[in-house]
């Protein structure tokens, strides 16, 4: 009785005796289940059912590839920031392939490969003749198909594009590669498919762009600049054949580490040689292949990382941005689960709004002079800058480096971006100081009242029930603050802004609906970083609550009062080009008139630029012919310091403050410098560089109907006693000054006369000083016409006792005589009758009766 591999034999002499090659689904089948045909007695037209049945359609999609971060630099070209993949692969066309790397897989793999149909018979009859079921006499289009199958395993989504459980991907993928007689059957089916639909080439490129060379590198041009930091088509012969001899055992031949070399030359040289008897190299070049070996001279690797991790340096945290901001996008999909499932699959270049030059010169201004090694206490900086008109983010940086590890980096790094908010991997944000003055200035001008009106700085203490809110509060209880300058007296807004004066914004809060300035606030993008609401309390209007905002949403609301108030939200994605070249749109920054009118919009920059000029912001001022309009920011006891500024095309905001911890930045210095101060040593040079790329023009003119605001009149207090003055000029909304005592004919204590006077139209909040009759003059009685000995003697009766003459000679022919015709002070003037009365008069020469 025969053995079985003479049986097996006899069954294939017959059946191509009997059907000859075109009945190859036969043979396949009869093959594979040679050995359940001699226990069973299964007839070969079974076989050939059972192999019919199975299905014979695959199609090769491109794989996930990787998706690239960019920018676009100085000269218009792409600048790398990051490459973000699932699976790293590059897909390249079969012409962008060193010819050494297709001979390489055709020899190594599959020597028949321009031959058969996509299953190599004769292999299959040695494999099974040598009594294998289902390994060996893999084509490299069978080899394709198990490689399509895993990636579908892997790639595979639910239905509502959310991805599925790791058990089964496991199980699936386990599924493509068991070693069953069914499993190669369908895949052999699947190859002669393959075969039908595609050309040799197709499949030979769809090959190359699917094998995998260890780890998450898939397809020859990711792994070329993996492991030799080159393109594929600039392999060489021994590089090419040593890629090639990876995708066998690719964890035991793949190029990571120095312990696999060995392995890998091995099976290389095989190659090498293989390549030389199939005709592709001459023995010139097989000998020098041989002669290279396979050591850390000819491994030239490149990290692969993925991520914002492997960001270029200074641009980490943009990067972040990037992939906390794409998924928002409706060109990557209809839903969030459809976005993701797309960007995992990849081939999209991701172009960023960040300039790179101003990138790189602020992360290194940032990092010098908030050293990110600071060991004393958690010192954080960040610079966030807005092109004002568009909403782009032209810089987003920190003093800290990126590092998203579990492990973490230590002191010097962090995840957080200091910038954004936490939605987009920022933190809950940080109180903002006196950068939340705008918001209430814009609210103040919003009801009506101007610049030119004024408040008693003096004035550190209010009953918060004075404060409307329409919806919160009612607000009880004393309010106490401090002006950090120790200001006094009468500040108008425009000078309480550019001072920053706590009292005056405090009391101009207390003219508005609380809900308006949150309102006001809102639409101007102003938001809590945590995702929390916006709070009225009456303390938010010096930024002393519970509002914590994050740099990029400074910046944004500052732009917007800069540009007339329309309102742009920031954007980092300019467009997304598919892998088929496609342009997708990127991220709108929605730009539209917020409530802010521009009226309002304009006359608050006039007041915030008065901070730059002559106010607390005038170390920042880059005096580089741009003006700037903006705020300063300092929290209680200088926790964090702020820097909020903004050009006609460029708005920046800089915080300077603690990460955790309270040290007091006015108490510490850092090179030298006083922490407070260092948003400025930020914030200038930063500017300066900004503006040399986009220099900013002149703001428009403020409203004048809101310099003034809405006028009032001084009332007439003339002959009131001092404190019924005070009360009719307060309730006026004026302040009440009283001044010097001065000579008048009213009663003693008594008003004699104000400045402005009454009658006056005068903003609100105005001066008015009540100058106190002593109550020690007169009327001067007319004594004109009269001789001036009489005009003397009726003064002296009437109590003015300290009498002049001034004789002078008669001008004209008719004889001189001694009559007053003049008096100083005039008639009718009220003077002290103590004052000195001059009596003019004309003489006769040598002789002046009163002198």
């Amino acid at each position: 009785m025969p053995g079985p591999k003479s049986s097996i034999a006899s069954l294939f002499a017959a059946i191509f005796g009997t059907i000859g090659f075109s009945a190859l689904a036969g043979v396949l089948a009869t093959v594979m289940v040679a050995p359940a045909i001699a226990v069973t007695g299964i007839t070969a037209n079974n076989t050939i059912g059972i192999f019919e049945s199975l299905p014979d359609y695959i199609q090769i999609n491109a794989g996930h590839q990787q998706n690239e971060i960019v920018a676009i630099d100085k000269n218009g070209d792409y600048f790398h920031i990051a490459t973000i993949f699932d699976q790293n692969r590059e897909e390249v066309d079969l012409n962008q392939m060193s010819d050494y790397l297709k001979w390489a897989a055709i020899a190594g793999e599959d020597r028949r490969f321009r031959d058969h149909g996509g299953v190599d018979v004769p292999s299959v009859i040695r494999a099974a003749i040598g009594g294998g079921q289902s390994g060996g006499a893999s084509t490299l289009t069978m080899q394709t198909v198990r490689n399509i199958l895993v990636q579908q395993a892997l790639n595979q989504t639910n239905e509502d594009g959310s991805a599925v459980s790791d058990e089964k991907i496991k199980a699936d993928i386990e599924k493509a590669l068991a070693p069953t007689i069914d499993r190669k059957l369908k895949e052999m089916k699947l190859a002669i498919g393959l075969e039908k639909r595609y050309s040799k080439d197709e499949i030979l490129q769809a090959y190359l762009n699917i094998a995998g060379f260890g780890g998450n590198t898939y397809g020859v041009q990711a792994a070329s600049l993996q492991y030799f930091s080159k393109n594929a088509s600039d392999l060489t012969l021994a590089e090419a054949a040593s890629l090639i001899a990876i995708v066998q055992y690719p964890n035991l031949r793949d190029l990571q580490s120095e312990d696999r070399y060995a392995a890998n030359q091995k099976r290389r040289d095989v190659i090498i040689n293989n390549m030389y008897n199939e005709g592709y190299v001459t023995k010139a070049e097989r000998d020098e292949a041989l002669a290279t070996p396979v050591d850390s001279d000819f491994v030239k690797p490149t990290p692969t990382n993925s991520g914002c991790l492997g960001a270029t340096k200074y641009f980490a945290f943009a990067c972040d941005y990037v992939l906390n901001s794409v998924f928002e996008l409706d060109s990557l999909g209809s839903s969030p689960e459809e976005r993701k499932a797309n960007f995992k699959r990849g081939g999209y270049t991701i172009v960023t709004s960040i300039n790179p030059s101003l990138q790189v010169t602020a992360t290194k201004i940032v990092q010098s002079a908030a050293p990110k090694n600071e060991n004393r206490f958690q010192l954080g900086a960040a610079v966030t800058s807005i092109q004002v008109n568009t909403g782009r983010i032209l810089i987003m940086t920190q003093n800290k480096d990126y590092n998203n590890t579990l492990e973490g980096g230590g002191r010097t790094t962090t995840a957080v971006n200091f910038s954004a908010d936490i939605a987009h991997g920022g933190s809950v944000g940080f109180q903002p100081g006196s950068t939340y003055k705008p918001y209430v200035l814009l609210a103040f001008l919003d009801a009506g009242h101007g610049l030119q009106e004024a408040f008693n700085a003096s004035k550190l203490e209010v009953n918060q029930a004075i404060f409307a809110d329409s919806c919160g509060g009612p607000w009880g209880g004393k309010f106490k603050y401090k002006n950090d300058s120790g200001e006094k007296g009468s500040y108008t807004v425009m000078r309480g802004t550019a001072g920053s004066v706590n009292s005056v914004f405090v009391q101009m809060a207390s003219k508005v609906d609380q809900c308006s300035i949150k309102k006001l606030a809102q639409s101007i993008g102003v938001h809590n970083a945590s995702g929390a609401a916006l709070s009225t309390r009456p303390s938010c209007a010096i930024g002393g609550c519970e509002n914590n905002i994050a740099p990029i949403t400074a910046a944004a609301a500052f732009a917007a009062i800069a540009n007339k108030g329309v309102y742009c939200a920031p954007t980092i994605v300019d467009r997304i080009i598919d892998r088929d070249g496609n342009v997708l749109p990127g991220q709108s920054g929605n730009c539209g008139q917020s409530a802010v009118s521009p009226a309002v919009a304009n006359t608050a920059t006039y007041a915030m630029q008065g901070v730059f000029t002559n106010g607390t912001a005038n170390s920042s001022n880059p005096h580089d012919g741009t003006p700037y309009m903006g705020k300063t920011g300092t929290t209680d006891n200088a926790i964090h310091v702020w820097m909020v500024g903004s050009s006609t095309k460029v708005s920046t905001a800089v915080w300077v403050g603690n990460i955790k911890g309270k040290q007091s930045l006015r108490q510490i210095a850092v090179n030298g410098i006083q922490a407070a101060l260092l948003r400025h040593v930020i914030f200038r040079p930063v500017a300066q560089a900004i503006d040399s790329f986009y220099p900013g023009g002149a703001f428009p003119e403020p409203d004048p109907s809101l310099l003034k605001g809405n006028p009032v009149f001084v009332p007439n207090v003339t002959g009131k006693s001092a404190e019924a003055a005070k009360a009719q000029i307060q309730l006026a909304e004026l302040n009440f000054v009283k001044g010097k005592s001065v000579d008048s004919d009213l009663p003693a204590g008594t008003v004699a006369y104000t400045r402005p006077k009454a009658g006056e139209s005068v903003p609100r909040g105005t001066e008015v000083v009540a100058y106190i009759s002593n109550g020690q003059a007169a009327a001067l009685p007319d004594v004109t016409g009269q001789d001036v000995v009489s005009a003397k003697n009726d003064l002296n009766a009437q109590g003015w006792t300290n009498i002049v003459g001034s004789c002078e000679t008669n001008p004209t022919p008719s004889p001189p005589d001694t009559h007053v015709y003049a008096t100083d002070p005039a008639p009718g003037s009220v003077v002290n009758k103590a004052a000195i009365i001059t009596l003019r008069y004309y003489g006769q020469p040598g002789v002046c009766p009163v002198n």
